[in-house]
């Protein structure tokens, strides 16, 4: 991605480091606190009158992503050795999806959660996660991986946020991080 998200109240951009603390204050008590998220951060902030906007970053690399099909598994390979490492703090691979389609969590410690329940970015314990369609005829699953943090989410807001995913919180220091993407159809 070669964009950095700022936020802007009216006509001031928040660079500061007490609104940047602010706003991570309130990711973090939008993230641990389950009550909260019926509300959505961007309706928080819009109610506040800030607005996020997109500059072009400064590119720090490139990473070289390579998915090979195996039968009912994608092997996803990511090649960091040509990324600026120096000072980067995490590495997200994201596998997301529309949010109305794959409604349904269930992992290998006997967890499920339906739509909202699925919570948004929780950390994930379980050797595997899967998310599917509601009658369980397709969906997905992930595996933890070694010097990873599996995560699940789910987020939905008419007209900007519709997404549901298992995605991986990777060590910065990686040279390579491979996982497969095991495909369910019951069929």
């Amino acid at each position: 991605m070669d964009r950095v998200a700022r936020n802007r109240f009216r006509n001031v951009t928040l660079e500061n480091r007490i609104a940047r603390g602010f706003f991570t204050r309130l990711a973090d008590v939008y993230q641990r606190h389950p009550r909260f998220r019926s509300l959505t951060l961007k309706d928080l902030t819009g109610k506040m009158d800030v607005q996020t906007t997109f500059l072009k970053a400064i590119s720090r690399g490139k990473v070289v992503v390579t998915y090979t099909m195996d039968g009912p598994r994608v092997v996803v390979r990511a090649d960091f050795r040509d990324l600026e490492k120096r000072g980067l703090q995490k590495i997200f691979m994201l596998n997301e999806q529309g949010s109305k389609f794959f409604r349904e969590y269930v992992d290998s410690e006997g967890a499920e959660f339906v739509d909202t329940g699925i919570g948004a970015w929780d950390g994930i314990s379980a050797k595997w996660a899967c998310l599917k369609i509601l009658n369980g005829e397709f969906g997905f699953r992930l595996w933890r991986v070694e010097d990873s943090v599996l995560r699940r989410g789910r987020e939905f807001l008419e007209g900007s946020l519709d997404w549901v995913g298992l995605d991986y919180e990777v060590n910065p220091g990686m040279d390579v991080f491979e996982y497969v993407i095991e495909v369910l159809d019951v069929h």
